[in-house]
């Protein structure tokens, strides 16, 4: 049996690429139980077997399973809408299958939810682009739900209220928010205290990161992700925002450090952080 995860359990949002057992001891030997399990597009989802006995094996809870895809770059604002998510038509079908094959991935390994960057949502219900995602989206709900799994949608690339629209268009009741109070920074789409207060109640998950916004002047360039505790978040209220939205959930720490080294040392710092953090709520 896995570990059953605790509230406001520290987690990790971390990628299959490697070998399980080796991937799962690196993270618990920094104290780690639980986290949100990435898988790249272009992973070969039969390995999930192997996931689910490593997983099983380290008593280690996956909650998330996020999907990414091939051909998706995060270099700048325009490149992020032009590939990434269900906006862009051409990849909208291979990606649409691929994200029910994640469902069933998750399904294997236990996991509760899935999530993805669904990309920039037109702010018109009207727009042709909105109205076959919000369709593409709730037939993934409604696969997820087959497996009793809910859809978690990251946040950052668009407005708060922009965000909950379409959710209560998309009106599934599995469907909800992966919040990442750090990607609103660096696509510079609102002050992440007050989108909380707009997105609170819609909540399944969170991601413990931090950044810095884009430089003025700057069109099109996205802000610098920074190690926890160092950008412009402000972790401590948003910690204090969540409990005041009733999250009881794991707060899963995301660094995207291109160093492996750097990387993990920013986790176990953030580790650290947490912890003192937690006990001052």
């Amino acid at each position: 049996m896995t570990h059953a995860t605790r509230i406001n359990e520290t987690a990790i949002m971390f990628w299959a690429g490697r070998d399980p057992a080796q991937t799962l001891a690196e993270l618990t030997a920094l104290g780690l139980h639980s986290g949100q399990l990435g898988l790249s597009g272009d992973l070969d989802l039969t390995c999930a077997s192997q996931w689910r006995d490593a997983l099983e094996a380290a008593e280690f809870s996956v909650f998330t399973v996020f999907a990414a895809y091939s051909g998706e770059s995060y270099a700048d604002i325009p490149t992020v809408q032009r590939t990434v998510g269900f906006i862009p038509a051409a990849t909208r079908a291979e990606r649409e299958g691929r994200t029910m094959g994640v469902s069933d991935f998750a399904k294997v390994i236990g996991a509760p939810g899935i999530a993805t960057h669904i990309g920039f949502v037109p702010e018109s219900r009207e727009d042709p682009d909105y109205q076959a995602v919000r369709d593409m989206v709730r037939r993934i709900c409604d696969h997820a739900a087959t497996h009793r799994q809910t859809f978690a949608l990251e946040t950052g690339q668009e407005p708060a209220r922009t965000l909950l629209a379409f959710l209560n268009d998309v009106d599934r009741p599995n469907l909800g928010i992966n919040f990442d109070p750090a990607n609103m920074i660096l696509y510079g789409t609102g002050d992440p205290i007050e989108a909380l207060g707009i997105l609170g109640p819609r909540v399944l998950t969170v991601h413990c990161k931090d950044g810095d916004w884009p430089e003025p002047g700057e069109s099109g360039a996205l802000g610098s992700e920074r190690p926890l505790g160092e950008g412009s978040v402000g972790i401590g209220r948003f910690l204090a925002a969540l409990r005041q939205a009733g999250y009881r959930g794991p707060l899963s720490i995301e660094r995207e450090a291109s160093d492996p080294a750097r990387r993990m040392k920013d986790i176990a710092a953030a580790i650290h952080l947490l912890s003192g953090l937690k006990n001052q709520l």
